[in-house]
């Protein structure tokens, strides 16, 4: 089998095996950085808002940007480290909700679930089935996930509200 070669052109300049080193380590995170966009633009649908000037456009596009980010995020820290508990990723509002929403149940859990569950939690939302060979959810159906779980929040809020901090009205 003949090897492929290739060339990455860059503008940064490369003096050394090191600096070779680093500009392919640098594009290896393109993909990552493919996948942000594709949330941004199909799950947020930044494309879709119909601002006209740039003063409306910026703070919509760092609002969604946050979004894209969680959701990006949430997907990569569920395959890195699943065991983390899930108030690493979520409110305390948010996981309580969503652990009512999948399970059902209007009871507490005895133990935080773990980042690796929620996202599961979350992704079912959007469509994933969970099935034995299904893999990691990925990115769309967290997104779709995320919006019914944005949904639910509202009204868990109105039924279980913060508790109110002392001083305060």
């Amino acid at each position: 089998m003949t090897p492929v070669q290739w060339i990455l052109l860059t503008n940064v300049a490369v003096k050394r095996i090191e600096d070779a080193l680093e500009r392919i380590e640098w594009y290896c995170q393109r993909w990552q950085i493919e996948i942000f966009f594709k949330v941004l633009k199909s799950g947020c649908r930044i494309e879709h808002r119909r601002l006209k000037n740039f003063a409306r456009l910026q703070p919509c596009i760092a609002l969604f940007s946050i979004v894209a980010w969680r959701i990006h995020w949430l997907t990569n820290v569920q395959r890195i480290d699943p065991a983390l508990p899930c108030t690493t990723a979520l409110a305390d509002h948010e996981w309580r909700a969503l652990y009512a929403l999948a399970t059902r149940l209007a009871t507490e859990p005895t133990e935080i679930p773990t980042v690796g569950q929620v996202v599961i939690w979350i992704a079912q939302l959007g469509g994933f089935l969970n099935r034995k060979g299904d893999g990691h959810p990925g990115v769309t159906v967290i997104w779709r996930g995320w919006q019914r779980l944005q949904d639910s929040l509202s009204m868990w809020l109105v039924f279980n509200p913060p508790p109110k901090l002392m001083g305060k009205t």
